[in-house]
């Protein structure tokens, strides 16, 4: 589904990740790489292939797109235990195979616990904000006098009452006046409330299909 944002086109995907054509730029939120790695070393367990798996999502996304670059808005890397061997051998042969691809991350709040990742991966790293007009790229949302800004870190989510009291949770897009929410890329990432108000832009993600809702409250 294509939204306008700040007189831009953005092409939302259900893979939860936004495609800024005019930039060519693939946007996504909230990786946190290496946090299933984070669980087991914390004695929790949970599935092996987590970062694989999203790997092959933003692949697809590669391939769908004509994107050259991938603007990561915060946490890239979980945590420094999530810097498994297994972990940093699966990026570093994505890398590999996607050397031409630019990548920009915009520091978060859990890379500045995790550290950049590893120089061999030749992502470029910022502090938000970081401006490329119309848009103020950042991990946390808030508000720009630069431009619109454009963020995740609180997973956004909203949830759905049906006619017979029934509800579901789902992830969601959420654009307000002067700045805009992705959802969560990652996995085991968890959900948060969207704030929304009267004119804002909702488009939620169900059955792998982007749906725009009508904001009534």
């Amino acid at each position: 589904m294509r939204a306008t944002v700040a007189g831009e086109t953005l092409t939302l995907f259900p893979e939860r990740a936004a495609y800024w054509e005019r930039r060519r730029t693939l946007l996504i939120a909230d990786v946190h790489f290496g946090k299933a790695a984070t669980f087991r070393a914390e004695g929790i367990p949970v599935p092996h292939g987590t970062t694989a798996e999203g790997l092959r999502r933003l692949d697809g996304l590669l391939d769908a797109t004509d994107a050259s670059r991938v603007v990561f808005l915060g946490d890239f890397l979980h945590a420094r235990e999530g810097r498994a061997r297994g972990t940093l051998r699966v990026l570093s042969e994505w890398r590999e195979r996607r050397r031409g691809l630019e990548l920009l991350l915009v520091r978060g709040n859990h890379d500045q616990h995790a550290g950049d990742p590893e120089p061999d991966l030749d992502v470029r790293c910022v502090d938000a904000p970081y401006v490329e007009a119309p848009f103020a790229f950042a991990h946390r949302p808030g508000v720009c006098d630069d431009g619109y800004v454009l963020a995740g870190h609180i997973h956004p989510s909203v949830r759905l009452i049906g006619a017979g009291r029934q509800s579901a949770r789902l992830p969601c897009f959420w654009f307000g006046p002067r700045g805009g929410v992705l959802p969560a890329f990652g996995d085991f990432t968890g959900f948060g409330d969207a704030d929304v108000a009267d004119g804002d832009q909702v488009w939620v993600i169900a059955e792998g299909k982007v749906v725009q809702l009508v904001v009534a409250r």
